[in-house]
């Protein structure tokens, strides 16, 4: 039977999951405490999370139309095609199967795939329900604001002429990819980050977690799939949502840690 978080899980590090030491954090969680006389803690976890959703889903509508002004004025589209020239004389045969390899890692099979593989292993390790819950809300997310990035924009993808096959005939902001990347790996990291007790192995995992998104994003530049931009808006729409999750989860732990002392003063007071 999968439970609930242990009390240590609650901490990465020092740092307490379940404080908020900023003043816009405080007001968040007199809010959602309010939210609690109707809804469960669940329920929060879940609203929490809609509502990032919806923000997220605006911001990514917002990127793409700061960037359509600013593209119109031919300074973005200079230094994407300047990046893209660069990317074009690093190519050969042989970096060119390997990079297409990598990159099909973030893809829509090798994605979903390698997230199916932590889920299970951290669920079964863990006996823990909360990677199930955290990484399947994340992957909604990214798949919206993905889907919604490239039908409110639809920017065409750089020329086939310069790009490496096999070709991809999607619009191209944001990089998918690089959202897909930035996301998963990022609540990854997160969930494992709770477990590990050496600071040195956070570390560890932290970097290894950073360097495989940038390297996944980066990947696609170079092989013509995207331009430069959109990877830059896929790390920033990434971050955000992958913000607003974390945002999520450490809301739903204030509330069940203040459900248990409420629970635990009761019983003492009896």
């Amino acid at each position: 039977m999968l439970d609930e978080d242990r009390p240590t899980d609650e901490r990465i590090g020092t740092r307490d999951l379940a404080s908020w030491s900023t003043g816009f954090g405080r007001g968040l969680v007199r809010l959602v405490m309010r939210l609690t006389t109707w809804t469960t803690s669940h329920g929060v976890l879940a609203l929490t999370a809609a509502v990032g959703l919806v923000i997220a889903v605006a911001a990514t509508w917002a990127t793409g139309e700061v960037y359509e002004s600013v593209a119109d004025a031919g300074r973005l589209a200079a230094v994407d095609e300047r990046v893209l020239t660069l990317a074009v004389s690093w190519r050969s045969p042989g970096l060119d199967t390997a990079v297409t390899h990598f990159t099909d890692l973030a893809g829509p099979v090798g994605m979903p795939i390698l997230a199916l593989l932590a889920t299970v292993i951290m669920t079964i390790a863990w006996r823990s329900r909360t990677p199930v819950i955290l990484i399947v809300i994340a992957a909604v997310g990214s798949l919206a604001m993905t889907t919604a990035g490239k039908d409110l924009v639809g920017r065409s993808r750089p020329p086939l002429s310069l790009a490496v096959p096999p070709y991809e005939t999607s619009p191209s902001f944001p990089s998918g990819h690089t959202l897909n990347a930035v996301v998963i790996t990022g609540i990854v990291v997160y969930l494992v980050l709770r477990r590990l007790q050496l600071k040195r192995s956070r570390t560890a995992v932290l970097v290894a977690g950073i360097v495989f998104a940038v390297a996944v994003s980066l990947s696609r530049v170079y092989l013509g799939h995207h331009w430069l931009t959109d990877v830059i808006a896929g790390w920033l729409l990434g971050l955000g949502w992958l913000a607003a999750v974390i945002t999520a989860h450490r809301l739903f732990l204030t509330v069940e840690r203040s459900r248990d002392t409420r629970h635990t003063t009761a019983a003492t007071t009896r």
